[in-house]
This record gives C-alpha cells, sequence and structure tokens, in this order.
C-alpha cells in the first residue's frame, strides 16, 4: 500500500528542525534554502505551515516537464526528476500548483520531496507530529478523526452544554 505525507498545519510551531534534518538527508548541510520541505509562516499571528510536494495523482510538473525528466517512482509513490535529463527550464516550478516544487540555490538544480525513498526524515523528527507519514488509504481518516474531535470539543465548550 502506498504511503503519502499527512500535514497538520495547526501542530506546526515553526521550528524548522523537518527542514534542517531534509537538507541534511540530502546536501549534507543544514541549510532550510536546501530541503525540500518549507516551513511557511502565513501571518503575524505566525501560522506555520510545512509545505511539500503533494506527489499528485495528476502531476502539473510532469506534464510541463519537456524533456521528460520528471516521473514517478513506482515503489514510494514520489514525484522525481532524473538529473541527467532535466534541462534547467523550471517549468515544473511554475507548473505547481502548490509550491511544492523548488530550486536549491546552490546548485541550480530543481527539487522537490522525494520521500526520503520511503523514510521521510521531516515526519521521524517533527517533534509535534505536524508532518506523518501514512498510508494513503488512512489519510482521509485521520482527518475525519480530527474534525470529529473538534467537533466534540466544540459541543463541549458551550455553555449549559458537556457538565
Amino acid at each position: 500500500m502506498a504511503k503519502t505525507l499527512l500535514i497538520y498545519p495547526e501542530k506546526c510551531l515553526g521550528c524548522r528542525i523537518c527542514e534542517m534534518f531534509c537538507s541534511l538527508a540530502h546536501t549534507d548541510t543544514c541549510n532550510p534554502a536546501r530541503s525540500r520541505v518549507n516551513i511557511v509562516k502565513m501571518d503575524l499571528d505566525v501560522h506555520c505551515v510545512p509545505m511539500v510536494c503533494q506527489q499528485c495523482t495528476d502531476p502539473a510538473c510532469e506534464k510541463a516537464c519537456p524533456s521528460g525528466a520528471i516521473h514517478r517512482n513506482e515503489t514510494t509513490g514520489a514525484m522525481e526528476t532524473d538529473r541527467n535529463i532535466c534541462i534547467g527550464c523550471r517549468m515544473c516550478v511554475l507548473a505547481c500548483p502548490f509550491g511544492g516544487t523548488g530550486v536549491d540555490p546552490w546548485e541550480g538544480t530543481v527539487i522537490r520531496c522525494d520521500l526520503c525513498q520511503g523514510e521521510p526524515k521531516c515526519a521521524q523528527v517533527c517533534p509535534y507530529g505536524a508532518i506523518v507519514y501514512v498510508e494513503e488509504d488512512r489519510q482521509g481518516l485521520h482527518k475525519k478523526r480530527e474534525g470529529a474531535q473538534k467537533f466534540l470539543t466544540s459541543l463541549e465548550a458551550q455553555p449549559g452544554k458537556g457538565s
């Protein structure tokens, strides 16, 4: 069964540990600019969202690639770029509707989450559970359970309810 990264933005505190471990795993440096996961701060209230390649079912990046360098790894399900074929045009970066594809500022090459060959470091090290690696068929169940818990919590918080 294929697995996917599940993001819980409400759990992210912006510690950037995921970025550091990702860049270390891929480039042997602790540099967020070289990470395949990026923490995006949304506003002054410091809402943080871990952004990664969504591993789309019908990936726009793959369609936009004029050299055919982008393909799905059949073992992990991750979209990958063959650096021997990539011409560096960055059309995939422009095509991604989620900003999940970037460019390594030192090498100038396209980077996106490759799921660390099925062992995503970001999910392993996130101390707050903002990034988890789950079986694809369980992704919806996780979100449903979370939504149900929020609903129950809101009912209990209403005056005259719960106790």
